[in-house]
């Protein structure tokens, strides 16, 4: 019997900034991250790490680097917005079709952790197939502008409410 390959989320901080760099400079993962404005360097790539590194130290939580079995497919998880808990995932693009497993990982542990009462989404205007995050359960907010950008956000109660 062949095994699935387990998801397991790690700190970004193990990953290689040569993969995250490479990651993050892909064109097609751009199409869907108005922000990223250009090409990662391993400075880049460095500063992020140590963002989201304060952010676990400050919060407590933040993004992990996802592996699917032993390879790195992508980075997300929870970072404080306001006093919101937005949920990210960012998957390289031959690694999209596991979006949904990982999310829902992720929504599992947002479901156990008290402080999680609730989980905000930010998906940029070039996402259109949303009918797995209504399907979830999370429901439509508004419009927001995020540093010049517009997205729209989502809500998701969890079971903490």
């Amino acid at each position: 019997m062949i095994k699935a390959l387990e998801i397991r989320f790690v700190r970004l901080k193990d990953i290689s900034l040569v993969e995250i760099a490479s990651h993050m400079s892909n064109s097609r993962v751009a199409e869907h991250m108005p922000l990223l404005k250009s090409k990662w360097t391993l400075d880049d790539a460095n500063k992020f790490v140590k963002a989201k590194e304060r952010t676990w130290q400050h919060n407590g939580l933040g993004h992990w680097a996802i592996l699917y079995g032993d390879v790195y497919v992508g980075w997300g998880g929870f970072q404080k917005e306001g006093e919101e808990w937005d949920f990210g995932l960012v998957l390289k693009p031959e690694n999209f079709g596991l979006g949904m497993r990982i999310s829902r990982k992720a929504i599992e542990f947002a479901n156990s952790d008290p402080r999680i009462d609730f989980v905000t989404f930010l998906l940029p205007l070039s996402r259109r197939n949303l009918g797995a995050l209504s399907r979830g359960g999370a429901k439509f907010v508004e419009n927001v502008k995020y540093d010049g950008e517009t997205f729209k956000k989502y809500r998701l109660e969890t079971n903490n409410h």
